[in-house]
């Protein structure tokens, strides 16, 4: 296969300010060390990635690789549309955490408030419990019907959990992933604003973010710009497996958008422009169990050390993509990897980046 000669970016944020004041020593990689871990997707044939390092305030390194689209030959852009998949959780989160801001919930209002014929089961669930995967929910991914056909909508995940009469464990008692809590999530916004997931999204995150790339995936009928499209290798042939039967689910991993995007969006984390101080902090602090113990999750955030140094990052998988976001807040360092395949560890080559670093 011919090397595919990819799209390189340097960006100042010229009309951004510092993403942090302090200045820490940094480690200088070069960019031919960055692109080496790329190496598997800089090509004309193959699906492709994006790959975003924001360094003291400024867009150090982004580039493309590959293709967005095979059939089309259309090359990775910064502006490329990738499928977050979970990585959506902090944009859920973030809604959750306005709502929170405006006095219309709490972190500590039960489920059953805000859907009152939600179960007697689910009685104990709170917001936070939804946030930091201790719901005890089951996992509505195994309750899909074998004979469901059409993609799985957030309403029909919300009846599949109705139709449960228990929990994995009490809430807060034990911490377990759950993509149900975050399509809860989603339509607990919808039920407190009485409109749209995506409409909510978008008038209170993604536009005054001028995020103008990124939007929320609502099913086959959604058009998606300058998209991306996912890709699984079988054999020697890249073979398009864009959708699934839960792609069309919205809280837990619907949002696509692009690396021009995600400058904006990590602009808004560091500078508190969505949320306060206060609430960003909790966002970014560990799940505390009803023992006292505490768990590696935040809320939309995984949470551990690098090297002693803070660490917050997520990955994301869904059929035909993978992500991975790193930060390094006490480095002022964050690493954003979006690819189009299934065939992939964007987490392991964002690791690997961020070594050059430390």
């Amino acid at each position: 296969m011919s090397k595919f000669s990819p799209f390189f970016f340097l960006i100042p944020l010229l009309l951004i300010p510092p993403l942090l004041l302090g200045k820490p020593t940094f480690a200088n990689p070069t960019h031919e060390g960055i692109d080496n871990y790329f190496s598997d997707y800089n090509h004309s044939d193959t699906p492709g990635a994006s790959v975003l390092i924001i360094q003291n305030g400024s867009v150090t390194y982004s580039r493309g690789y590959g293709l967005a689209n095979l059939e089309e030959k259309t090359p990775v852009t910064l502006q490329t549309n990738f499928r977050l998949a979970s990585l959506t959780k902090q944009f859920t989160a973030t809604a959750i955490l306005l709502l929170v801001q405006e006095n219309k919930l709490s972190l500590n209002t039960k489920l059953q408030e805000i859907v009152p014929d939600f179960p007697d089961y689910a009685r104990d669930i709170t917001i936070r419990h939804l946030l930091n995967h201790t719901s005890g929910l089951f996992d509505y991914e195994t309750l899909i019907p074998t004979s469901q056909l059409s993609q799985i909508s957030d309403a029909e995940v919300l009846d599949l959990l109705k139709q449960q009469t228990g929990l994995y464990f009490f809430p807060g008692s034990q911490y377990r992933y759950s993509n149900g809590g975050y399509v809860l999530l989603g339509l607990i916004v919808e039920l407190i604003t009485e409109q749209s997931f995506s409409q909510f999204l978008k008038q209170n995150i993604f536009n005054p973010l001028q995020m103008k790339n990124t939007q929320m995936y609502e099913g086959e009928e959604t058009l998606i710009t300058h998209r991306a499209y996912g890709y699984t290798k079988l054999g020697t042939t890249f073979t398009k497996t864009d959708q699934s039967i839960t792609s069309a689910t919205k809280g837990d991993g619907g949002v696509y958008t692009s690396a021009s995007d995600w400058i904006l969006w990590e602009n808004s984390i560091h500078h508190n422009l969505l949320i306060s101080n206060s609430l960003q902090e909790t966002a970014f602090s560990k799940g505390k169990l009803n023992d006292g113990s505490f768990t590696s999750y935040g809320f939309g955030w995984m949470l551990d050390t690098f090297k002693g140094w803070i660490h917050q990052y997520h990955t994301g998988s869904t059929i035909g993509f993978r992500t991975a976001i790193d930060r390094f807040p006490e480095k002022n360092l964050a690493i954003l990897v979006l690819i189009n395949r299934s065939n992939a560890n964007p987490w392991e080559i964002s690791q690997s980046i961020a070594q050059l670093y430390f």
